[in-house]
């Protein structure tokens, strides 16, 4: 929000989900000065309508928004809906999701497919520039990175130990994450330079993620939502490591991306340098699987969600009294 400009005010809030009985009532407690807190911003603020995305964090304004008559769209980006989204669900006018599978967990009368929204520039692909603008080289194979996540040490400890082996197959984009970017560099500086020119390590990818994404002909990421809609978008085939401590939410979606064909589930008490290094071989190999892959992931990507959640919340907003 900082860097969009767009004033921010926020809430407490606490998570229930596997929590001890003291730190379950903590978090209770946390909700309820939430929802205090959110009614007295709500009432002040006097929105038309209200967008929830789930999670333990929306909950409290979506409550003051039912306590004070506001209608409430409630956007789930998973595949599977978490505890805060199931709640939620019966206080909303509508409930919009990214995928059709998602659908059946709620009414029909309330639900309705948009798709997952992401920058129109995604849908370029438009690939020899954007290897340009990163300084790669366009003529190799390229594999994606997406380490810098919370949580995401296991992927970074996997490349770390099969670097080299992947440098031999794909020059490699490392998004790292700012904690473990040092590591990364001091591991390029150790590389032959033949290996090494082919390392490009980020800590964060800002306006460098589009590029990023047109550029590879495979990544390796955690299976979040926004990986599925900018994967999707991008036509980029995947390996999926889900978190394992996100409330298998993660998990369902990498389930899902392989059994749509678009991705590969790897589990993270799996992953390790050598397994990573074969998974990637053998995808990087197969020409007509990668390509098979990238038809399958792209039928996912909904081009206009982005209008038509904007779309339902102006119906919403419209037919306030």
């Amino acid at each position: 929000m900082p860097r969009t400009g767009i004033r921010l005010r926020t809430v407490a809030g606490g998570a229930l989900r596997g929590m001890g009985p003291l730190r379950a009532s903590a978090s209770t407690l946390a909700l309820l000065r939430g929802c205090v807190s959110a009614v007295r911003i709500v009432r002040e603020f006097r929105p038309d309508v209200l967008l929830a995305t789930g999670g333990y964090a929306s909950a409290p304004a979506a409550i003051a928004a039912q306590v004070v008559g506001c209608p409430i769209l409630i956007y789930l980006p998973d595949i599977y809906p978490g505890l805060a989204v199931k709640f939620l669900s019966r206080l909303a006018d509508k409930t919009a999701v990214s995928f059709e599978e998602a659908a059946r967990y709620f009414p029909a009368s309330k639900v309705v497919m948009t798709g997952y929204p992401v920058r129109p520039a995604l849908f370029g692909r438009d690939r020899l520039s954007a290897r340009q603008r990163l300084g790669l080289d366009p003529g190799r194979k390229t594999l994606l990175v997406l380490g810098g996540s919370r949580g995401a040490h296991s992927i970074n400890a996997a490349v770390a130990d099969g670097l080299e082996q992947l440098l031999t197959m794909a020059q490699v984009i490392h998004m790292t994450g700012e904690n473990e970017y040092a590591a990364a560099m001091e591991a390029k500086s150790r590389l032959p330079a033949r290996l090494g020119c082919g390392y490009h390590v980020f800590a964060y990818l800002h306006d460098e993620l589009v590029p990023a994404l047109l550029s590879a002909d495979l990544a390796v990421a955690r299976a979040g939502a926004a990986t599925m809609g900018e994967f999707a978008a991008a036509g980029l085939p995947s390996i999926l490591v889900p978190y394992p401590h996100s409330g298998q939410h993660q998990e369902a979606n990498a389930v899902f991306m392989q059994e749509q064909g678009a991705g590969r589930h790897l589990p993270d008490a799996e992953l390790s340098g050598e397994v990573l290094a074969r998974a990637v071989g053998e995808l990087l190999k197969d020409e007509a699987r990668l390509r098979q892959m990238s038809d399958n992931v792209s039928h996912l990507a909904r081009r206009y969600a982005a209008r038509d959640i904007a779309r339902q919340l102006a119906a919403l907003a419209g037919g306030r009294q």
